[in-house]
C-alpha cells in the first residue's frame, strides 16, 4: 500500500479548495443582498399602501368639512331670514 498521493490529485484538491474560498465572499454577499432587497421592497409597498389610505382619509375629511360648511351656511341663512321676517314693521 503506497504512502504517497499523486501530485495531480493534490493539485486538483488544492484548486477546488481555492475556488471554494474564492467564491465564498460573493455567495455571502448574495445571501445578504437578497433578503435586504426583499425587505426594502416590502417596506416600499407598505409605504405606498399607507399613502393611498391617507389620501382616502384626506378626501373624506375634506368632503365632511365642505358638507359642514354648506350646512352651517344654510343654518345661518335660515336663522337670519327668520329674524328678518319677525322684525316689527315700524320700530
Amino acid at each position: 500500500m503506497p504512502n504517497t498521493v499523486d501530485g495531480s490529485i493534490t493539485d486538483s484538491v488544492t484548486q477546488v479548495n481555492t475556488k471554494v474560498l474564492g467564491d465564498t465572499p460573493a455567495t455571502a454577499m448574495g445571501n445578504l443582498m437578497l433578503p435586504v432587497s426583499q425587505s426594502l421592497s416590502v417596506a416600499a409597498q407598505n409605504l405606498v399602501t399607507s399613502q393611498q389610505q391617507a389620501n382616502v382619509m384626506y378626501q373624506a375629511a375634506t368632503v365632511q368639512g365642505i358638507n359642514a360648511l354648506m350646512n352651517t351656511g344654510d343654518a345661518v341663512t335660515g336663522k337670519v331670514a327668520s329674524q328678518v321676517l319677525t322684525l316689527p314693521a315700524n320700530p
